[in-house]
């Protein structure tokens, strides 16, 4: 059996029925940005197209470019950055500042069980909470 676009071929109208079918812009949603806002939302936002004032620009989120590292993950480097310096063994615990590191924040993901003195710009409740209950400590730069 052929293919259908094969059997389209040559006849008149194409496989669209009649020949009123296919004629206005109304067969394709409207002309223009028609519909960016209603049924035609994810094309417009595909191609940057928005109706307003600006009409170039997407909508912009409440997005944060920091940096970011989970306790979990930053335990399992510890003993390769006190190998390079970053971190240093000071009696029964280890003292790290992160902003060295270039990490703005610390999230909680992840197991505790060494006992950190950390220095961070910023750090999540649950983080915060993990590195205490091992008995570390947390001190939060503010103003930075």
């Amino acid at each position: 059996m052929k293919k259908r676009i094969k059997r389209i071929r040559g006849t008149r109208t194409c496989g669209g029925g009649s020949t009123k079918k296919r004629r206005g812009k109304g067969s394709k949603g409207g002309s223009g940005n028609a519909g960016a806002y209603a049924h035609h939302v994810v094309r417009s936002l595909k191609r940057g197209i928005r109706k307003g004032n600006n009409k170039s620009q997407l909508p912009t989120y409440n997005r944060s470019d920091d940096k970011t590292v989970n306790v979990g993950d930053l335990e399992e480097i510890l003993e390769e950055l006190i190998e390079r310096g970053k971190a240093e063994e000071k009696g029964d615990g280890i003292y790290l500042d992160v902003n060295e590191l270039g990490i703005q924040k610390i999230l909680g993901k992840g197991e505790v069980t060494k006992k950190l003195m950390l220095k961070a710009n910023k750090i999540s409740k649950t983080a915060q909470e993990k590195i205490e209950r091992v008995g570390g400590s947390v001190e939060v730069e503010s103003g930075v």
